[in-house]
């Protein structure tokens, strides 16, 4: 009888090693599962700080752009509106007498024929003395 113990007792100690294994694996992978999602956590609360910046910098430039100040300077700078007692100058240029443009002529060189310089190698004539000799 006491074999028959100890039989039960090493099958109860295998089937509790093996729900003790199931249970570390599953602990594992939610430890796996949470790492990640931390990460991802991170990134999300990044991008939602970078929004907010966004969102607050066009907050600033809509406040700006519906002010008297923003209107004032576009009348001024490129709407080219003048304010009372202002003289407003535009410059117009005149009408035909622009300046007419200056061409310069630049001779081109006259190539020498092949006999001359044939000659001026073979006998030491004036014409490679005056360099005309490429």
């Amino acid at each position: 009888m006491r074999r028959q113990w100890l039989g039960w007792k090493y099958a109860l100690l295998v089937i509790g090693l093996v729900i003790l294994a199931l249970l570390v694996m599953d602990f594992n992978n939610r430890m796996a599962d949470l790492r990640r999602l931390s990460d991802q956590r991170e990134l999300v609360a990044a991008q939602v700080t970078e929004l907010e910046q966004t969102r607050t910098s066009l907050e600033t430039q809509i406040a700006y752009a519906t002010s008297e100040a923003a209107v004032r300077q576009w009348a001024y700078q490129e709407g080219h509106w003048v304010q009372q007692g202002d003289v407003l100058v535009v410059p117009v240029s005149p009408g035909e007498s622009a300046p007419a443009p200056q061409v310069s002529v630049t001779p081109t060189p006259q190539p020498e024929g092949n006999w001359k310089i044939w000659l001026s190698l073979f006998f030491d004539t004036a014409a490679a003395q005056e360099g005309s000799v490429p």
